[in-house]
């Protein structure tokens, strides 16, 4: 692909980008996968490119653009791709015209922005969430240590206690050591909010929303393979990629549980009262996963940050019914909002008075209300806020 073909293929991508987030369907990384697939042609360069520009578009822009060649046109204007390449070729993007709009600046749509200052983030903590995030693993010390593991590239460690940082685009899942399940693919913050919940071995775990595992994995890491955990989540295609993973890292204490949207209590009926730990991982608005997926930000509106927090306060309300006395809920949201955070915090312990926080303090973040957060620019991981609360 010659470079002007390259902008004109990154604006049509970015027009179904912006489609999917005013209707809600895919995402950019979704979205380019099946443009790859479908465009064979474009070689490993061209779509290291493609990649390249469509990120960089989207993180050019603030509020949704009008169009994708809107989008590609505040890149100009921010230096990051040239006018000339706008040259009408046949394969590239028409000529500029005199007066052509480009998209709006910024890190965030008006709302969202005023929003984040009300939750103590400024404008430059908000541009930083738009910076390109670091490569980051967690060694998996059921087989090995940080110290002792040897990788293919160099690495650096973090303050995560088996944590360490690499070039963003080392292809890691090629690796024999991670198919080996030496190393996860994990950021560091997300790694120190699984570790401030404190799990010991012998303990009895709940993941309420697991996912596909990452922090399951690392909770069985911690358990040191004794004790139980059992894995949920009401999404089935997320939790399947789960036992594989167990597999590959030499997990034995962990079991899945697929739970039906509404009917979580009762299907956990056998484990209620029992559990000396359950991580609510809850879904939210992922503001502070802006730096590996900008295009989120343009999903967002006051109404579904309302519904999360709704989510979240009925996830903690399960968790609460599911710890043993004197149990322990560790709250972690992937949000620098404090309608997903802080307020949360609160607002669970005002419905459960009896209950109390438990204090944090990490190696890097800063306490906010009755817990912690952790944010890109001044921590380096992605924003997490991280909240632990005991039973009576």
């Amino acid at each position: 692909m010659t470079p002007a073909a390259r902008v004109q293929s990154a604006i049509e991508i970015l027009d179904a980008v912006i489609e999917g987030a005013r209707t809600g369907a895919a995402p950019a990384d979704r979205i380019l996968a099946e443009w790859f697939r479908n465009h064979r042609f474009a070689g490993s360069k061209d779509r290291r490119a493609l990649r390249d520009l469509v990120y960089d578009a989207i993180r050019a822009c603030g509020p949704v653009p009008e169009s994708g060649r809107a989008a590609m046109l505040r890149l100009v204007e921010t230096g990051g791709v040239a006018a000339e390449l706008f040259d009408g070729s046949q394969y590239g993007p028409a000529a500029i015209a005199d007066g052509e709009k480009s998209a709006e600046g910024g890190f965030a749509s008006e709302w969202l922005v005023a929003e984040l200052a009300a939750s103590g983030v400024n404008e430059t903590a908000g541009a930083a969430m738009l910076n390109r995030a670091p490569l980051d693993l967690r060694v998996n010390t059921l087989k090995t240590t940080r110290d002792a593991v040897t990788l293919p590239v160099e690495t650096e460690p973090t303050v995560a206690p088996n944590g360490l940082r690499l070039q963003a685009h080392a292809p890691v899942e090629n690796w024999a050591e991670y198919r080996d399940g030496l190393v996860e693919i994990q950021d560091t913050g997300s790694q120190l909010a699984c570790l401030s919940a404190g799990a010991a071995p012998g303990e009895s775990v709940i993941d309420l929303c697991a996912g596909a595992g990452g922090k399951t994995l690392q909770l069985a890491a911690r358990l040191g393979n004794e004790g139980a955990i059992l894995a949920c989540d009401v999404d089935r295609k997320r939790l399947s990629n789960l036992p594989p993973r167990v597999e590959r890292a030499g997990v034995a204490n962990v079991a899945a549980r697929l739970l039906d949207p509404g009917k979580e209590l009762d299907m956990l009926a056998d484990v209620a009262g029992e559990a000396d730990l359950v991580l609510v991982d809850a879904p939210c608005s992922g503001s502070g996963t802006w730096r590996r997926k900008p295009d989120t930000r343009w999903r967002l509106s006051p109404e579904r940050i309302e519904a999360f927090a709704k989510t979240q306060d009925t996830l903690l309300d399960i968790a609460a019914a599911l710890v043993r006395p004197g149990g322990r809920v560790h709250f972690v949201t992937c949000s620098l909002l404090d309608a997903e955070g802080k307020d949360r915090a609160t607002a669970f312990l005002e419905r459960h008075p009896d209950w109390s926080a438990l204090p944090l303090a990490l190696p890097a973040g800063e306490a906010r209300g009755q817990g912690w957060r952790l944010t890109p620019h001044r921590d380096g991981t992605d924003g997490f806020f991280i909240a632990g609360f005991v039973s009576p």
